[in-house]
């Protein structure tokens, strides 16, 4: 497959790890946005410094936008999902839809919109 192809760049890109994991946090958050502080205590074993990188690189594509509140302290800093990030959980949910179907069997996940990972 050609280095430049879009497939072959966008699964390069989507497929580092802890980045679909960190959208789906986001998404979980209250209208999508969630903390820096909450990310981290969601995710088990991500370091701050592997979250930091891969909020800048969703943030650089466009997935997510950082909304930064200075007026209060400690400074706020929130995470939200774009439009097109919300279009990627689309295609999140696709992939359970499949994989449900024909490949994982993955009971907390048995229903396409379980409480568990809000899918």
């Amino acid at each position: 497959m050609e280095e430049s192809c879009t497939v072959n760049r966008t699964v390069k890109y989507l497929t580092r790890k802890w980045t679909l994991l960190i959208l789906l946090e986001i998404y979980k958050g209250v209208d999508h946005t969630r903390r820096f502080s909450e990310l981290k205590d969601a995710l088990d074993g991500i370091t701050p410094k592997i979250l930091s990188e891969r909020l800048k690189e969703l943030e650089e594509e466009g997935i997510i936008t950082n909304r930064v509140e200075a007026r209060s302290f400690p400074v706020r800093s929130e995470y939200i999902l774009t439009e097109s990030g919300l279009e990627l959980v689309d295609v999140i949910r696709g992939i359970k839809r499949w994989a449900l179907k024909w490949k994982i069997e993955n009971i907390a996940c048995g229903e396409q919109d379980c409480m568990v990972c809000v899918l």
